[in-house]
């Protein structure tokens, strides 16, 4: 599974809670998109959370 190039968010695990509160198992997942960023390294195609993005802790290749 994908996560955060920069922070590292990945899947959990939670609950589905019912309003007769039965617990069934559910993924919770970060809102990922694949955009290219420039590293130390250069230019490389990554999977970035819209939380990184938006906050500007990358920057974006032309």
């Amino acid at each position: 599974m994908a996560s955060c190039f920069v922070c590292g968010k990945a899947r959990t695990v939670g609950n589905n809670v019912s309003h007769a509160n039965n617990r069934t198992k559910r993924l919770i997942r970060p809102n990922l998109q694949r955009a290219k960023i420039e590293t130390a390294h250069g230019v490389k195609r990554e999977y970035v959370c819209t939380r990184c993005l938006r906050s500007g802790k990358i920057k974006k290749a032309v």
